[in-house]
């Protein structure tokens, strides 16, 4: 099995990009080009792999129904897949009561794990919030891939 290194490592040689994979109703797959970043879920404190998601995403919709998620980062023919339980955070996915956090902090943390930066964090945490965008948390309990 790989390691958390390795997702690092071909995470960051692509640009973050990663092709993130969850299931319709119908059970068939939807994939979709996003881009993810490696950190800790402040709920859990698992190592996950995090992911922006605007609030109006028929993959949101998919997510929250399947509770499951695969990511899959290349580079050139290495690729490595972490597979998974979700969590959700967001305007319409509210954290458990006990912990109250910031949102705009929460996705601003994931932005930035996954090679994201902005001049402007005002302007930032605005769109985001009027996009009612959504952190999406997929616990890395299954990592594969061709390391070489």
């Amino acid at each position: 099995m790989a390691d958390m290194d390795l997702v690092r490592e071909v995470a960051a040689a692509d640009g973050h990009l990663a092709v993130l994979a969850t299931t319709r109703p119908d059970g068939s797959i939807h994939a979709s080009l996003v881009k993810a970043g490696i950190l800790d879920d402040p709920e859990t404190g698992h190592v996950s792999v995090g992911v922006v998601v605007a609030g109006s995403a028929k993959k949101l919709d998919y997510l929250r129904r399947s509770g499951r998620a695969s990511l899959v980062f290349k580079d050139g023919w290495r690729w490595v897949a972490v597979e998974g339980r979700i969590r959700l955070e967001g305007p319409d996915d509210p954290a458990p009561g006990s912990s109250p956090r910031s949102l705009p902090s929460l996705i601003r943390s994931v932005y930035v794990a996954a090679g994201g930066t902005h001049d402007d964090w005002e302007e930032f945490d605005r769109a985001m919030v009027e996009d009612r965008r959504c952190a999406v948390f997929v616990r890395t309990e299954t990592i594969s891939g061709n390391p070489t």
